[in-house]
């Protein structure tokens, strides 16, 4: 490594924080900078919304914090951008926010709005796919803007991800990532380009048209420069080209190093995933299509627990003040102590079992399902309970992971584990010792943004293509193997009591939802 070396500036917006980090070609962190993001507002029960500006603000914020040496910013090649998906906001034609962004935890949803209807729409029926058509319908927020925000919806100018927000304040362009088109809107993901006209998606969001989007660009290709009122809010010199990257998720598959499909990456985050790189188009779940990968010309194969390891924050708020207050105490992270809850329980945490859908899904699990933690007596504890929450949402992953190796033909043999769950030691020995594989931890947490530099030192022309930029920027951590008798325990647990879990209970959340009318 030389002083004068190039420098790629990743910048990582996810749910709880943002961070600038900037990377040198060989994957080494030469300056971190991370801001706290607040809670979404809930201005009902349910909505998730965050002011635009205060976003923008976050980020730049993050940015300046990068420039400690003098050197640093001569040597910045490029600039790429890995950001949380599925958190929408409309634009007049300056590129200025008309409302809060509606970030992805949101969970209103648009009634009676009009069924595709015509031929298109007998086929839809007769297909046997008209529910998960209404299903998009009532989920995306472009319906729910053009109905209960009438005003707003005539003055957009352009519907943007955050992705594609942030791309306007940093170029001015309205151009975004086909790899982070991540959401409810018409996008065609076999072919990582918006829909044809003949698409049903369109007539799905029938106050959407094409002229609302933005122009996509591939990732590695160049999407503009940095122009000169983002140079000065951010410190990024004026001119260094922004890089297409992808989603948040994309980029930390691509950081992790598994990219190819034998290989599966767990992602420990506010939303847990499993995924599988793939260059064959291969639906995880019947009629959820994969997303694009980083890669070029491949799909992540992805299943997802909307609030995984969420459970943690939940569990620490309602349940972990004593780890808080003794954290304070010794200036820790009170994540770090409740780490040490596990070796509290035992393996099966003395027969509690949970099942981790504190959110619902569309198909699996069905718009229905509910948390559940079951097997309940006197003796049980704080820390029986952490443990079934954390072997809950391990055991969906795996299921996941199943569901992916059946539809995808393919055999996955190790786990690479990324997110901030997994930096802790007893978690990842519970992973190996659940899915009963060798789990890797990265050289660096940072993952989904060493992706996004990953990405961005190939647009620069500092690598060929983007397996050797992985080779030369990805290294593998610790490895942790599953302990023989401990995992033969969670294979008969995952197999005869959790998988039967949620066909058993099923019916009962459907009529909890009839009867109480709350539909989570």
């Amino acid at each position: 490594m030389t002083s004068t070396e190039p420098l790629l500036l990743a910048i990582d917006f996810g749910t709880q924080s943002v961070r600038a980090i900037l990377f040198d070609p060989h994957g080494h962190e030469h300056a971190t900078s991370a801001v706290a993001i607040k809670e979404p507002d809930a201005p009902q029960p349910g909505y998730a919304e965050q002011d635009a500006d205060y976003l923008w603000d976050a980020l730049c914020s993050a940015c300046q914090g990068v420039w400690q040496e003098p050197s640093y910013k001569s040597r910045v090649a490029a600039v790429a951008l890995a950001t949380m998906r599925a958190s929408m906001v409309p634009v007049d034609a300056n590129g200025t926010a008309l409302r809060p962004v509606i970030a992805w935890p949101d969970q209103r949803r648009t009634r009676g709005v009009p069924p595709v209807g015509g031929l298109q729409g007998l086929g839809l029926r007769l297909a046997g796919v008209a529910d998960t058509v209404a299903y998009f319908q009532a989920e995306a927020e472009a319906n729910w803007l053009a109905t209960h925000e009438p005003d707003n919806w005539r003055r957009t100018a352009r519907y943007l991800m955050l992705s594609g927000y942030f791309v306007r304040r940093l170029t001015g362009e309205f151009r975004d990532s086909s790899a982070a088109q991540v959401g409810y809107v018409p996008f065609d993901f076999r072919q990582r380009r918006w829909a044809r006209s003949s698409s049903w998606k369109w007539r799905a969001l029938p106050w959407l048209n094409p002229d609302l989007l933005p122009e996509l660009v591939h990732p590695g290709q160049t999407i503009g420069p940095v122009n000169a009122i983002a140079a000065a809010a951010t410190g990024i010199p004026q001119d260094t080209p922004l890089i297409a990257a992808a989603g948040d998720k994309a980029c930390e598959v691509l950081g992790t190093g598994a990219i190819e499909g034998d290989v599966a990456c767990l992602s420990y985050g506010t939303a847990a995933t499993v995924n599988v790189v793939s260059t064959r188009y291969v639906e995880p779940i019947p009629l959820v299509p994969p997303y694009p990968a980083a890669l070029p010309d491949a799909w992540n194969l992805e299943i997802q627990i909307s609030r995984g390891f969420w459970l943690v924050s939940w569990f620490k708020s309602e349940f972990g003040q004593p780890e808080t207050e003794r954290a304070a105490q010794i200036g820790v992270a009170p994540e770090v102590l409740m780490d040490d809850l596990l070796h509290k329980s035992v393996p099966g945490a003395m027969g509690l079992l949970a099942q981790p859908y504190w959110s619902p899904g569309l198909r699996s699990p069905g718009p229905e399902a509910r948390g559940a933690i079951v097997g309940f007596s006197a003796v049980h504890t704080r820390a029986d309970i952490y443990r079934a929450l954390l072997e809950g949402v391990m055991y969906a992953l795996r299921e996941g992971k199943e569901r992916i190796e059946r539809r995808a033909s393919c055999r996955i043999d190790r786990l690479h584990v990324a997110g901030g769950g997994s930096r802790g030691d007893s978690v990842m020995q519970l992973t190996a010792d659940i899915f009963g594989l060798p789990a890797a931890r990265p050289h660096t947490s940072e993952t989904s943004a060493l992706g996004a530099a990953i990405i961005a030192a190939v647009g620069a022309g500092i690598y060929p293509d983007f397996r050797q930029a992985v080779a030369a920027m990805t290294r593998t951590g610790d490895v942790f193997d599953p302990q023989p008798n401990t995992s033969e325990l969670y294979q008969a647990l995952y197999s005869e009591t959790y998988l039967p879990l949620y066909s058993r209970l099923k019916p009962i959340y459907r009529r909890m939802r009839t009867l109480t009318g709350f539909r989570p």
